[in-house]
């Protein structure tokens, strides 16, 4: 029986363009493992993440608004699914690797916390060494998933999940390609969100920005994909029109001034700043409580530990604050209130 993975490694060959990353020239992973028959090896990154737990953690995090009610607000979940559609687009369009450009959409938010980036910047307070949501996601693929294995992806993937964000610089144009849908998803879609929530109207969005790109989400998705796509046609690298690249950044910049930052629905975010503090420390006082696999993961690293290397208490409370974080980054929004209501709120008095 002819292999289907080398079939479709040859269609790759054959099919897409120069500059697209092809399956069969992936600089592979960190653990060797036979090739699969069917999948390439991006298929099969892809498949990896989509069943992880990580991924299915998504669908309870918060994207922008702190427990709002209400079925249509976006989560960190719906906002991964939006920037896959918007990058296989540019990958689609410009013949580029699609599964690849999958994979890497799909995992791009894996090491996010509760509460966004408001839970973000706590932990990023707290931690000695600091935190970010670009190095956890890499982390949760590299070690965190399958009892401290990892999902060992390949160095592609971990790449544009490493560079996803407006500073980074993926080494592939697929990664590149999330890196720009990214962008395009969450200010479009935390606009529709606002919206909807009666923080804003399509009124108070800058005029000559909207001008340019467009007055409703649709009409400013297409401007910015088709700007994309238009300029990118056969070229090393991803790119936009200065104008409409400058309105981007325009609206981006408004929409942290009256949403991300000083918006109404932001008030919450001192409880929830609060209450991921109590928890970091309790955690750090007591951290058997974590749940096995973490607590796993952090003993490993203690054993790591010389006996008499140079700064061991400073390295013994790193390796703590590492665990600390790992464990609070993976819960979702109802968990991190579940846990905080078990060692923080007194529960009331029964008589049985």
């Amino acid at each position: 029986m002819s292999c289907i993975r080398e079939e479709l490694e040859a269609l790759e060959l054959q099919t897409l363009s120069p500059y697209a990353a092809l399956s069969s020239a992936s600089t592979g992973r960190d653990r060797s493992e036979p090739q699969d028959d069917i999948r390439t090896c991006y298929e099969r990154d892809r498949d990896r993440i989509l069943h992880c737990k990580a991924f299915r953690r998504l669908k309870h995090k918060t994207q922008v608004f702190i427990a709002p009610e209400g079925d249509h607000y976006r989560t960190r979940l719906t906002h991964t699914l939006e920037v896959s559609q918007i990058a296989r687009t540019f990958a689609k369009a410009l013949r580029l690797n699609e599964d690849l450009t999958e994979a890497i959409a799909l995992g791009h938010d894996l090491g996010h916390t509760p509460f966004g980036h408001s839970g973000e910047r706590v932990l990023d307070q707290l931690c000695t060494e600091g935190f970010s949501h670009v190095e956890q996601s890499v982390r949760v693929v590299e070690l965190l998933e399958k009892g401290g294995r990892g999902l060992n992806l390949t160095k592609e993937v971990r790449d544009g999940i490493l560079n996803h964000r407006t500073s980074g610089h993926p080494h592939t144009l697929e990664g590149q390609s999330v890196r720009f849908a990214d962008k395009i998803a969450y200010i479009n879609h935390d606009i529709d969100d606002s919206i909807r929530a009666g923080l804003i109207t399509e009124a108070m969005l800058p005029q000559d920005i909207t001008d340019i790109l467009g007055h409703s989400v649709r009409e400013r998705l297409n401007t910015l994909i088709h700007d994309v796509i238009l300029h990118s046609q056969n070229k090393p690298q991803l790119c936009m029109s200065p104008k409409i690249e400058a309105a981007m950044q325009g609206l981006r910049q408004w929409m942290f001034a009256n949403v991300y930052i000083g918006g109404e629905a932001k008030k919450e975010e001192i409880k929830v700043n609060r209450m991921l503090e109590l928890l970091f420390h309790f955690y750090m006082k007591h951290p058997n409580m974590m749940t096995q696999e973490y607590i796993a993961i952090l003993e490993g690293n203690l054993s790591r530990i010389s006996s008499d290397a140079p700064e061991k208490d400073r390295l013994i409370r790193i390796a703590h604050e590492r665990s600390v974080c790992d464990y609070i980054a993976g819960m979702t929004d109802d968990y991190c209130i579940a846990k905080f209501k078990e060692y923080f709120i007194p529960i009331g008095w029964k008589k049985y």
